[in-house]
Order: structure tokens, then C-alpha cells, then sequence
């Protein structure tokens, strides 16, 4: 119980640290990009993040399972199609993806201090799931950003699972991936639910995360795309799963 609320705390403390501390540093960035270095600043954005997240799992204690990292493109727009565990499944991204991406967060978001303006830092998109039309916009948005270039990470579950198995995509978040024709890396979380969630308190648990071969969208007919490629990505991460109970 004692290593646990050490655990907890040390947790919280590395957060408040590097939000404080960082911040001031990722706002300079912005500003550099806006001046037109938006490519580096970006790496350094996201280098400071991929700190934070590669500390935290170090405080957690989690053991870490990390396999198909060769499969993540180096360059050029990808979509990362992720299930959703837990709230720990950003953390595993920010650390092991290797590469700068934006993700869907939902607006509610927008009012937690510090995690917003990182979250917009990183290329987020604040999605309100309440209005389709703006829901559709902020998709549309991110599909523009994915064929300039830049990576965006989804969970097309819509929700977090909490360890109750693959739940089923919803059509308007898979969009993003199913539209924007860049490649889809599918990603496979195991375990990242018990880190924090089960009880609000940080456990070291095994966690297993996968990231599966591409798939290349460019190669099908808009007809596949649309209507068989959302089931095939759910297939792989599906499959990935299943291999590593």
C-alpha cells in the first residue's frame, strides 16, 4: 500500500513539474512555428512530451511490452488507429511511437489548465460529440492535416474500454483514417487500464502495445475503403489482441 501511494504521488509530482516548467518552453515553440519553423518545433514539442511519458512509465514501474515499432513509417502523414484501454493509453503513444502526432480529444478537455494548451501544442483536435456538424468539422480538419503531412492518432471506440475487450468503432471517428488516404499503423493496448483507473491509484502492471503492419488506404478502391477497410483495422487490432492473451 505504501510503494502504491509513492507511486501515486511521485506520478503526480513529475506531471505538475513538467507542465509547469515545459510549458513556457512548448509556448515559445508555437511561436517559432507560426514564424514558419513549424517541422522542428514540433519535434521538440513532442520530444518534451515523449520525456514526460517515458519518466512516467518509469515511476509507474510498469513492465513494458513493446513490439512492431520497425512497422512506423518515418516520414510522411500516418494515421494511428488505436483501441482504448485507459487514460495511460496517451502516455504509451507519446513514448513509443517515435514521432510527433496530434490526436481527438474530446472539448471537454478544453477546461483542464495545462492539458489543453499541450494537447493543441501537440496538433490536437477537440472534437464535440454532442453536435455531428461540428464533430464532422474538426474530422474534416484532421483529415487536411494527415494529407499535409503530419500524424494524428485515433480511437475510433469512441470510449475507453476500462479492460472489457475491443468495443465497436464508431463510423464517424474511423473516418479520419478511412478517408485521408495516408497510411494506417493499428495499435493494440493491453493492460493500461489497471495502471491508474481501477482504483485511482498507480500500480507497475505488465502492459502489452503493438503496433501492427501498415496498411496502405492509397491501394484500395474508395468502395473498400469505405465500406471494408474500418472492419479490417478493427480485425488486425482485434487479432493483436487475441495474440498477446
Amino acid at each position: 500500500m505504501v510503494k502504491t501511494m509513492v507511486k501515486t504521488i511521485l506520478a503526480f509530482v513529475v506531471t505538475i513539474l513538467v507542465l509547469i516548467f515545459c510549458t513556457p518552453i512548448g509556448i515559445v515553440c508555437m511561436v517559432f512555428s507560426v514564424l514558419g519553423l513549424k517541422k522542428p518545433m514540433s519535434w521538440i514539442i513532442y520530444k518534451i512530451a515523449q520525456m514526460w511519458a517515458l519518466i512516467l512509465i518509469k515511476v509507474t514501474g510498469c513492465a513494458m511490452d513493446v513490439k512492431g515499432r520497425e512497422n512506423i513509417p518515418p516520414k510522411g502523414g500516418v494515421c494511428f488507429v488505436s483501441n482504448h484501454v485507459g487514460i495511460f493509453d496517451i502516455v504509451l503513444a507519446l513514448a513509443y511511437a517515435g514521432r510527433p502526432f496530434g490526436f481527438i480529444a474530446k472539448k471537454e478537455l478544453l477546461y483542464l489548465p495545462f492539458i489543453d494548451v499541450w494537447i493543441y501544442m501537440l496538433g490536437g483536435l477537440f472534437i464535440d460529440r454532442v453536435s455531428i456538424r461540428k464533430a464532422k468539422r474538426t474530422i474534416d480538419l484532421g483529415i487536411q492535416k494527415l494529407q499535409k503531412g503530419w500524424s494524428m492518432l485515433i480511437f475510433p471506440e469512441g470510449t475507453r474500454s476500462k479492460g472489457h475487450g475491443l468495443l465497436p468503432f464508431r463510423s464517424g471517428a474511423i473516418k479520419l483514417a478511412t478517408n485521408s488516404l495516408v497510411p494506417i499503423v493499428p495499435i493494440a493496448i493491453a493492460g493500461s487500464y489497471e495502471v491508474f483507473e481501477k482504483d485511482y491509484r498507480v500500480h507497475g502492471v505488465p502492459i502489452r502495445m503493438v503496433f501492427c503492419p501498415v496498411i496502405n488506404t492509397s491501394e484500395l478502391s474508395a468502395e473498400d475503403r469505405r465500406h471494408l477497410l474500418p472492419d479490417q483495422v478493427r480485425s488486425v487490432i482485434e487479432a493483436a489482441l487475441a495474440s498477446q492473451s
